[in-house]
């Protein structure tokens, strides 16, 4: 009978231990990658004991050198700004740009204490009028004070993904048949383009024209305001997911497409079982990219046609002409890159869910 030595089974069951460390990481570090903190896993990886000289190089890349490179901006902004005067005084430095983001949030705060007094004082009202059996003077009245920094994100952001998903609706079946048919692409790649190139100031007049003309109502399930910033948004975003749809669909493996024909598969079969599994990298591409551009469209319409959220506000504080507008206006340039950078993230979480294309 053998026996096993102590000392080799100890040492045997630090190796598995250690090996499942090393597996729960990795597996940590594929939402790291998509949250953009890549810099955690070689932490991770130099404090389980994997060779820590070359975790530190990695540590130094990814986290490191970003720091001294923000550290470095800050410093020439901080040091640059004060000497650039404008109409609206001296740009301002990085410490009065973080004072104007505290105010605003503070101002959004007792903006929601007196939104949430408002509609606390209507209610009472409501409960009042059907004690004394008025029901029919029950009304939703509702709050007029001006948005809070918050609301117009809030705002921006509902805009920018309502546009977003009509655009995707559209361009996900068009590319779809463009990829699959050389007759629907060569009627689909003329009007591409030439519309692909329009601007979305170009665009802004026609939308809100046509938006005016076709919903005439004030009370219906959208303002008008909204539908035009969001058709606008759809119009200029569509075709980077159309064109990476197209491009995904007709790239697939003939093969694949030999083997639909042999097992006769309907056009509904073929779509859903072989030709979108295999274009799903290609199109989530193409959505992110979408996303992207949507945004950038989104802050410009809402600037030109003075439609709620943030570019209304960018436009508001210029007009505005106070010693605080230029720090306002830089919070909001670095809100709207903030965002965009974390829509990308939402996109390429969900691209990670669907497919194994590993593109960052």
């Amino acid at each position: 009978m053998t026996t096993i030595d102590p000392q080799f089974a100890a040492a045997d069951a630090r190796e598995a231990r250690r090996a499942r460390r090393f597996t729960r990481i990795n597996k940590a570090d594929a939402w790291f990658q998509v949250l953009g903190l890549a810099w955690i896993t070689p932490i991770l990886r130099a404090a389980a004991g994997d060779n820590p000289r070359a975790q530190i190089g990695e540590i130094w890349r990814l986290l490191a050198v970003p720091l001294i490179a923000i550290g470095v901006f800050l410093l020439l902004w901080g040091t640059l700004a004060p000497k650039v005067q404008t109409s609206l005084g001296a740009i301002p430095g990085p410490a009065a740009v973080w004072t104007e983001a505290v105010n605003l949030h503070e101002d959004a705060l007792a903006k929601a204490v007196k939104e949430d007094a408002h509609d606390e004082r209507v209610a009472k009202r409501n409960d009042r009028m059907i004690a004394q059996g008025k029901a029919d003077q029950v009304k939703d009245i509702p709050y007029t004070g001006s948005p809070s920094y918050y609301t117009q994100i809030w705002t921006s952001i509902k805009t920018v993904f309502f546009g977003f998903l009509l655009a995707s609706v559209v361009a996900i079946p068009l590319g779809i048949a463009a990829g699959l048919s050389a007759t629907a692409n060569a009627a689909i790649n003329p009007l591409v383009q030439i519309f692909k190139p329009v601007s979305p100031l170009a665009w802004l007049p026609i939308v809100t024209m046509v938006v005016s003309a076709v919903y005439a109502t004030n009370d219906g399930m959208f303002a008008k305001s909204f539908l035009v910033s969001a058709i606008t948004v759809t119009l200029c975003s569509l075709w980077p997911t159309l064109i990476n749809t197209a491009l995904g669909v007709s790239s697939i493996d003939k093969d694949l497409v030999s083997v639909s024909k042999v097992l006769k598969m309907n056009t509904w079969t073929k779509i859903t079982k072989l030709v979108l599994p295999s274009a799903l990298p290609l199109i989530f591409t193409g959505l992110r990219l979408s996303l992207g551009v949507g945004w950038m469209v989104l802050i410009a319409a809402e600037m030109l046609a003075q439609n709620p959220g943030l570019g209304k506000f960018v436009w508001d504080e210029f007009q505005n002409g106070s010693s605080q507008s230029l720090a306002k206006i830089i919070v909001a340039v670095l809100t709207i890159g903030i965002i965009g950078f974390l829509l990308d993230r939402v996109m390429f979480a969900l691209q990670s869910l669907f497919t194994f294309s590993n593109n960052r």
